[in-house]
């Protein structure tokens, strides 16, 4: 099963639209295991056993990036990749930037019981 965010699909931001409310972004970091907010990103640090592996994961996330079209910054290194979204046309956060990391979430850990 999916659950709220990973079950959505990133949308296009329309001029205007507002960054999302520190409400909605504590109701939304609360789905989303080891993400915490770093002030207008969310951000992760996944460690891996070796390169190939965190190799693997930055060719993973690059594929949720393409199908969503929205991009994270990452930082890799040998063994680990801190990984932060943004949206940088609201200045701050959308919508987007938790259902991206939710899928980053679930290609490590699978799918999460709703």
């Amino acid at each position: 099963m999916t659950n709220e965010l990973t079950s959505k699909r990133s949308r296009p931001i329309e001029k205007g639209t507002p960054a999302l409310g520190d409400d909605v972004i504590r109701k939304y970091l609360a789905m989303l295991p080891g993400w915490e907010r770093k002030g207008n990103a969310i951000a992760k640090t996944f460690t891996f056993k070796n390169y190939h592996e965190t190799m693997a994961f930055v060719n993973a996330t690059a594929w949720v990036s393409h199908r969503e079209d929205h991009h994270p910054d990452m930082e890799v290194g040998y063994n680990k990749v801190t990984m932060r979204y943004s949206t940088h046309s609201v200045g701050g956060l959308s919508e987007n930037d938790f259902i991206c990391a939710a899928k980053v979430n679930e290609l490590l850990d699978g799918p999460r019981p709703a």
